[in-house]
């Protein structure tokens, strides 16, 4: 594994979070120049949404799958190969009603698969996507990291959950955050974010 997976889920061409998480993903890659880095764009990919074939297909065996099923999963099986290539993740999401976009929620759900990212054992599930590094960017209107509003960042430990349910448990977080502001707040959020993002690349 020698690759960075940038995924950036916000449909806005003006996004902080798909600009400090792309400065991150190339900041780790240019301390590591061995790394490849592979960028998908989920607001841009519209990654099919599971439904009740592809739920069926998922739980054939392999060499039972029909053509049918077989061209249903082939999207899914795509993006799991990518995440089991990489050693490092970068998620880049604005928090949308006090969670994550649905891009970066329908890519979880095709990634999420038995038998590949996880599997069922005698004492629970154990995740099998191990061996990597995550690093979420956070971009909100307000402040959600602290103080009265944190418990509505439902993204983070959100995100933190599923990580951790596949096998990724070291998880790193930027925020840019406070940027509804005004332009004062807006360009001190994305400094302080910036300057998190080069320590944490410098640490990698």
């Amino acid at each position: 594994m020698s690759s960075i997976l940038l995924l950036t889920s916000s449909p806005r061409p003006d996004s902080l979070s798909t600009k400090i998480a792309t400065e991150l993903a190339d900041k780790i890659k240019a301390n590591n120049p061995g790394k490849t880095l592979v960028h998908r764009d989920l607001a841009a990919d519209n990654l099919p949404h599971i439904d009740g074939p592809f739920t069926a297909a998922i739980r054939t065996p392999v060499d039972a799958r029909t053509p049918e099923q077989q061209e249903l999963v082939k999207v899914s099986d795509a993006l799991v190969d990518e995440l089991l290539a990489a050693d490092t993740v970068v998620i880049g999401t604005g928090l949308i009603n006090f969670n994550i976009y649905s891009s970066l929620k329908t890519w979880i759900d095709n990634i999420a698969r038995a038998g590949r990212t996880f599997t069922y054992t005698e004492t629970g599930p154990k995740g099998l996507a191990t061996g990597k590094k995550a690093y979420i960017v956070l971009a909100s209107g307000g402040v959600y990291s602290e103080g009265p509003a944190a418990p509505l960042n439902h993204a983070v430990p959100y995100l933190k959950s599923v990580l951790a349910f596949i096998g990724i448990t070291e998880v790193e977080t930027v925020y840019v955050e406070g940027v509804a502001f005004g332009p004062e707040a807006a360009e001190k959020a994305v400094g302080a974010a910036q300057a998190r993002a080069s320590e944490l690349a410098l640490a990698a």
